[in-house]
């Protein structure tokens, strides 16, 4: 898959592994993961999944975090929480807002088989033990599997992870921070949502990244 990576992407990732600005993080990504992908949805159908994309990606945050865990890179861990998000899609016929062709859904699951397999993940269970409960239903589209159309997917990038950086270089298997990270330039937090108590703010950060 083809991901972006950038000082944000670390950031973000440090915060959610920061006890004081986790939460405020955690619904930082959520809230500019949905907005994202109903950005690619059809319109007509859009705010109709709105509820299930916000518990879909609150999930794959636990799942980002584990990989971590697990000794995962940044850029593998997001691959796996975007992997996820793709297997919902193709089961409801989303195609339109997939980041991977259909016919490339297997082997990207193979690559994170073993990892995957450990987690109860496949692709007709997106979430395996991370689906802490039921996620709100949303129309299907099954349909669009009969000639799916996938606009927004990257093909020919099934064999490893592929980060672009804001210099446009692509780079496989991922990239490392050039320089130390802040938490107050993770997604949805700024210098503000910390205070000096060790309190949360949520304030959410201006300048959001895409989700890739």
């Amino acid at each position: 898959m083809k991901l972006r990576q950038n000082a944000r992407h670390f950031a973000s990732r440090k915060a959610l592994e920061t006890p004081v600005v986790r939460e405020v993080a955690r619904r930082g990504l959520i809230r500019l993961h949905t907005r994202v992908f109903l950005g690619k949805a059809d319109p007509d159908h859009a705010e109709a999944r709105r509820d299930r994309l916000d518990a879909l990606f609150d999930a794959t945050v636990d799942t980002y975090l584990a990989a971590l865990q697990n000794g995962f890179s940044e850029a593998e861990a997001r691959e796996i929480t975007h992997l996820q998000a793709n297997f919902d899609f193709y089961n409801h016929g989303w195609t339109e807002m997939m980041e991977i062709p259909v016919d490339e859904l297997d082997v990207h699951y193979d690559r994170y088989a073993d990892a995957f397999e450990s987690w109860g993940i496949s692709i007709d269970d997106p979430l395996g033990e991370f689906a802490t409960k039921p996620l709100p239903d949303a129309p299907s589209t099954p349909e669009r599997l009969d000639d799916p159309e996938h606009p927004h997917a990257a093909d020919g990038f099934a064999d490893d992870v592929y980060v672009e950086g804001d210099d446009g270089e692509l780079t496989v298997g991922g990239r490392t921070p050039s320089e130390p990270v802040s938490v107050t330039d993770a997604v949805g937090v700024d210098e503000r949502a910390t205070s000096t108590d060790g309190t949360v703010d949520q304030v959410p950060s201006g300048d959001e990244p895409s989700t890739n």
